[in-house]
């Protein structure tokens, strides 16, 4: 029977969640604080916790650091609706998280099945994660435009190396030239965040690329998403907003509970519309909306990238890029925290290239050399 350590300084939410986690079957043990849940951890060995961030004492981003550097677990993180609390969850992603869930509110008994569903269904992807795709993210600080990253000019040391990274990644050629206006599409789910960030962060800035990223997540979440990465990068980051331009050497983040769109792509620009259409495989943002209007609209080189995540999102989407003359890139099993979206990616059959997350960005950089053909 699988473990759950329910850990949340608050009785009543340690009795609603551990209430509808056994209703499902799961063998249930609680911890109020940080420090005992490493102790319940070391002493109990539960298959998945479900982690509070704000407690007393020891909080749950300094719990997530201890458990993950002496004994790994797969940790899901309940984090409140704010902007505080979303800087905290993606912190806590950071230091080896697998995954997080919006935290119930005061009103949380009012609709306990939808509750139980949402927190079975994030147990279960987290409790086949595979923890050893997920690195400890190191600092960084944002690079300088013009300045060669990890992809480029190799990696010197730990905090130039992408989060994702296990070892050492071979640097493109420092004088590869690209094909112009370059447009790549990225989307990823559970264990998204840190292998993205690792992604992106090995991409040369000489590729200078136009990037839009859709990561499943609540639009609570992705600003501060945004915003992270915008201090990692010589890019320049931001959520998405209705008709933005979208230029060389800009990433867009999908914004949450909104499609994002390709709408035009006019002199080497993108313009990106946002809308409220029906939820496709029960989310929105969805990646397959992204990629199938960019598969239509872009005319200039076009990559999709299918990342870690449960579910089949994208695949519709990767097909669409193919068809188009676009390439198409999806990470292996092995260094994917949950293998969903690629797997479905491959099963289509319109893969180009399957790869380790370390090998993303190069793979990227191969189909974006300048000898590589125009799109459309």
């Amino acid at each position: 029977m699988t473990s759950v350590l329910v850990v949340d300084d608050s009785q009543f939410m340690r009795t609603v969640i551990g209430n509808v986690v056994a209703d499902h079957g799961y063998r249930v043990m609680s911890a109020s604080d940080g420090q005992e849940a490493i102790e319940m951890v070391h002493d109990h060995d539960p298959d998945v916790v479900t982690m509070d961030v704000e407690m007393p004492g020891m909080d749950g981003i300094e719990a997530v650091s201890r458990i993950m550097a002496s004994k790994p677990t797969p940790i899901l993180m309940l984090s409140a609706h704010t902007e505080t609390g979303a800087e905290a969850t993606l912190d806590a992603l950071a230091r080896g998280a697998v995954d997080f869930l919006p935290k119930p509110g005061g009103e949380v008994t009012r609709d306990l099945k939808s509750l139980g569903d949402r927190i079975v269904e994030k147990i279960d992807a987290v409790a086949g994660a595979d923890l050893a795709s997920i690195t400890p993210a190191t600092p960084a600080t944002k690079a300088t435009a013009g300045t060669p990253t990890a992809a480029s000019a190799g990696a010197e040391n730990d905090d130039s190396r992408s989060a994702s990274s296990a070892g050492d990644r071979p640097a493109p050629e420092p004088d590869r030239a690209f094909v112009e206006h370059p447009t790549i599409v990225i989307g990823a789910s559970t264990g998204g965040p840190k292998i993205l960030e690792g992604v992106l962060r090995a991409l040369p800035v000489t590729l200078d690329p136009k990037v839009l990223v859709v990561q499943h997540m609540p639009a609570s979440f992705t600003n501060r998403l945004a915003a992270r990465l915008d201090t990692l990068l010589p890019f320049s980051v931001t959520e998405a907003s209705d008709g933005q331009r979208v230029g060389d050497g800009d990433v867009v983040v999908a914004k949450g509970d909104f499609h994002l769109e390709v709408a035009s792509n006019v002199a080497g620009n993108l313009r990106v519309r946002l809308t409220e259409r029906e939820r496709e495989h029960g989310v929105r943002p969805a990646i397959d909306v992204t990629m199938r209007t960019a598969a239509d609209v872009v005319s200039d080189p076009l990559v999709g990238v299918a990342l870690t995540g449960m579910g089949k999102d994208g695949a519709a989407g990767i097909e669409a890029i193919k068809r188009a003359g676009g390439a198409t890139i999806a990470q292996d099993e092995a260094s994917s925290p949950v293998f969903g979206i690629p797997q479905q990616a491959i099963a289509t059959g319109c893969v180009d290239r399957v790869c380790a997350a370390d090998d993303v960005p190069g793979a990227i950089c191969d189909a974006f050399a300048q000898e590589a053909p125009t799109h459309g």
